[in-house]
């Protein structure tokens, strides 16, 4: 029995690791890497044989979690897709949009191999996808017993952890979790019983909290932000992911307009974004979270960009923009926005999660006010001049937060996994102080360890 990385190469990126177990296969989450292109892209799937995988654990839909599972379903299509229905919704209109999004990038950048895979591929894995809710067990594998059973992560909607079972043996595959209450998502409602094995993200690893925060304190801020711009008859942009973000931010908005925090202000949201919050909004009552029944697209007033009218976004004085992409990567909503936004000094940019330092956002974020920011290779850059703002809405746990969770389920071994080097050297050094009798791991690409 062993376990191993499919991952190319260290850091968060194309997230998908082995699990065996006497000849019972499993994969958790099939992810795409946002920094490589084609197929590098993806996890290095060769390393599975092919048709020898039993069943695949999707945690969740971000892409860097399911961005390649059609590309591993077409290697194992003996293998069945497990997942909750939120997350297999919006999967599925991610996946969708992925393909889009790769098609021009074959056109616009020439990559040959793109797109990775279909529409009509997409539609016809999604007959082999299970649908299971979560604290209920299934069962992965015809000869082998491998029970599973998943668990709300509090990450984003249809989040979970999964616990895997096998011959008294519990191993625990964190996924993406979030411990803590957000605005929509209740936090993660993981079991604190003892394992064997626990596999664990550790996103925030290498960063510090600061002890007075608290979301509240953090979402005033915003509101304080928000009413100098609109104040001087700025606007306001906040580039956002598509899923999960977006809906947290909306809703948090609206709070802020009831409570009359901030000032009456049209929200324009576009890209991915309408599409997403749909599905979040179908959900609305069957889900574990927050204002239960809330409809964001009815209940609020949106204005909404419509890509079938192919009516663009247009800068207006005292308005609200929550524009998709979060890190505002060419040619999508927020970057071709910023060149009508960035020069205004009235403006502000507000970001509300991470930024890959070398994407438009991630290069906006290090800059200085007067510095040309190249938004797009094809344009000339802009000069920044709005106001730029952090606030720390991360749909991650903190480091704390896992380092107590570890120590109540007191595993053998840890896998750390979803890091980079800086993470992986905290936890080794605490859990090592705290668990000393636990093995801890650091896992690289294609790493591989006895279970």
């Amino acid at each position: 029995m062993y376990f191993q990385s499919l991952t190319r190469r260290r850091g968060i990126g194309a997230n998908s690791y082995l699990l065996d177990l006497d000849g019972a296969r499993i994969v958790f989450d099939a992810g795409m890497d946002p920094k490589a292109e084609a197929l590098e892209s993806t996890p290095n799937y060769d390393l599975l044989p092919y048709d020898s995988v039993d069943g695949i654990i999707v945690s969740h839909c971000h892409l860097d979690h399911v961005g390649s599972l059609p590309v591993l379903m077409r290697q194992q299509p003996r293998a069945r897709a497990y997942m909750t229905e939120p997350c297999g919704e919006l999967s599925e209109a991610m996946l969708h949009n992925s393909v889009n999004v790769m098609t021009m990038k074959r056109d616009d950048l020439e990559i040959r191999d793109y797109p990775l895979f279909t529409h009509r591929e997409i539609d016809q894995v999604q007959h082999v996808w299970e649908y299971v809710p979560t604290e209920k067990t299934f069962r992965v594998g015809d000869d082998v017993e491998v029970d599973c059973r998943f668990y709300d992560a509090g990450h984003i909607m249809g989040s979970v952890g999964t616990m895997i079972t096998h011959n008294d043996k519990r191993i625990f595959y964190t996924g993406d979790v979030n411990f803590e209450d957000q605005t929509l998502s209740v936090g993660a409602q993981f079991p604190r019983d003892p394992v064997d094995v626990l596999i664990m993200e550790t996103t925030r690893g290498a960063v510090q909290r600061d002890e007075a925060y608290t979301r509240d304190r953090e979402i005033k801020r915003m509101a304080e932000a928000i009413c100098r711009t609109l104040e001087r008859e700025g606007s306001v942009m906040i580039p956002i992911f598509a899923m999960g973000k977006t809906q947290e931010v909306l809703m948090a908005l609206h709070l802020l307009k009831k409570e009359d925090l901030i000032p009456s202000a049209a929200i324009f949201i576009g890209g991915l974004s309408t599409k997403m919050t749909m599905i979040y909004d179908r959900f609305m009552d069957k889900v574990a979270r927050n204002h239960r029944g809330f409809e964001i697209l009815k209940q609020m007033e949106l204005t909404v960009a419509s890509r079938r009218r192919k009516r663009d976004i247009r800068y207006n004085p005292h308005c609200i923009y929550a524009l998709s992409s979060g890190m505002m990567s060419e040619k999508t909503v927020s970057n071709k926005f910023a060149f009508e936004f960035l020069d205004n000094p009235r403006n502000s940019l507000i970001f509300v999660g991470y930024a890959d330092p070398d994407s438009p956002a991630g290069k906006i974020r290090a800059a200085k006010k007067g510095d040309p920011i190249q938004l797009d290779p094809d344009r000339a850059p802009i000069e920044l001049h709005c106001d730029v703002h952090e606030f720390d809405f991360s749909g991650h746990a903190i480091r704390e937060d896992l380092r107590q969770f570890a120590n109540d389920v007191s595993p053998k071994k840890i896998a750390l996994v979803h890091g980079d080097d800086d993470a992986f050297e905290w936890f080794e050094q605490t859990l090592g102080q705290d668990l000393p009798e636990s093995e801890i791991i650091s896992i690289g690409p294609e790493d591989r360890f006895e279970i």
